[in-house]
């Protein structure tokens, strides 16, 4: 498997591996997604819109860190301002990581095949 696949995910083809990879996406995204039974029916919809979701939220953090500073100076001082551009420092690759496992998966639901590299 790639480098970046979740662990929580089993291997494309071993039995159950669509339905880890449900319980994962579906953990990966807020919880009322859990109540569309066409999201747990039909994984590729669901990897789908996770990426979506968490792609946003990617651009979300980047926004929010770029402005933190400035739109809370009056408002906060300046030791949780820093404190909270700590927390965009360790959200930030986190949702990138997420994104991209998120990614993986719904490329092996799509079919594709990975193959190890040398």
């Amino acid at each position: 498997m790639p480098p970046d696949w979740p662990p929580a995910v089993l291997p494309p083809g071993s039995p159950d591996w669509e339905a880890s990879a449900v319980i994962w996406l579906l953990d990966a995204v807020p919880p009322d997604y859990r109540a569309y039974g066409v999201l747990r029916r039909h994984p590729l919809a669901l990897a789908r819109m996770a990426g979506y979701h968490v792609r946003s939220s990617v651009e979300a953090a980047r926004t929010g860190y770029r402005g933190a500073a400035v739109d809370l100076k009056d408002h906060l001082p300046p030791h949780v301002i820093e404190a909270v551009l700590e927390a965009y420092r360790e959200e930030g690759p986190r949702l990138v990581r997420l994104a991209t496992a998120i990614d993986l998966v719904e490329r092996a639901l799509r079919g594709e095949l990975f193959t190890a590299r040398m």
